[in-house]
């Protein structure tokens, strides 16, 4: 894996934040890191992010990019005939935690690369308007040519349209299920 830190303190780090200027500004970036822990490493974590003084701010800029972490659940088992737990995989992409000086943690993806119309549709000056759309557009009669829904058609529609919802809802639940199953046996196993 590399791993890139650079700390920057004085007045060239008021480019991150005012508090920077103090403080300093950590930049970490992690790269194509992989690591298998256990779950007890992480429950017993606890007493030593403890502390009785609290620590002075310091913004932040933590990158991780491909970066694959397995957990294993390493209690003892509670029946001896069972398999046992499946080890959980995280993998992350390209992910970034900031700390600002307010000193809260914010956890951000990566940025979008493709590039949205200047003024997509629905927008005004770069800012996007509610749109509100017609509650029924049903002709009450057909037009001279025109071909129009005639009103008693509206509610067996709606009716139809609502068992589908529910029909499509149940089929993603049961690809979910199955998936599920399906990584347990092979945990990294993608669709």
């Amino acid at each position: 894996p590399e791993v890139c830190l650079r700390l920057e303190v004085g007045p060239n780090a008021a480019v991150h934040s005012p508090l920077a200027v103090q403080n300093g500004f950590l930049h970490m970036l992690v790269h194509s890191y992989t690591a298998e822990l256990f779950m007890s490493f992480l429950t017993n974590l606890g007493p030593f992010l403890e502390d009785e003084i609290i620590p002075e701010v310091i913004p932040m800029e933590i990158e991780v990019v491909d970066a694959k972490i397995t957990l294993k659940d390493d209690s003892p088992r509670i029946y001896p005939t069972s398999p046992g737990p499946v080890p959980i995989t995280l993998a992350v992409d390209h992910i970034i935690v900031k700390r600002r000086d307010d000193g809260v943690f914010y956890l951000t993806g990566q940025q979008h690369r493709f590039i949205l119309p200047r003024h997509p549709p629905g927008c005004a000056g770069g800012i996007l308007q509610e749109q509100k759309a017609p509650a029924a557009c049903v002709l009450a009669a057909p037009a001279a040519g025109a071909r129009g829904l005639q009103l008693k058609e509206v509610p067996e529609l709606q009716r139809e349209l609502q068992t589908m919802k529910i029909a499509l809802a149940e089929a993603n639940m049961d690809k979910a299920r199955l998936l599920q199953e399906i990584r347990k046996y092979n945990p990294l196993f993608q669709l």
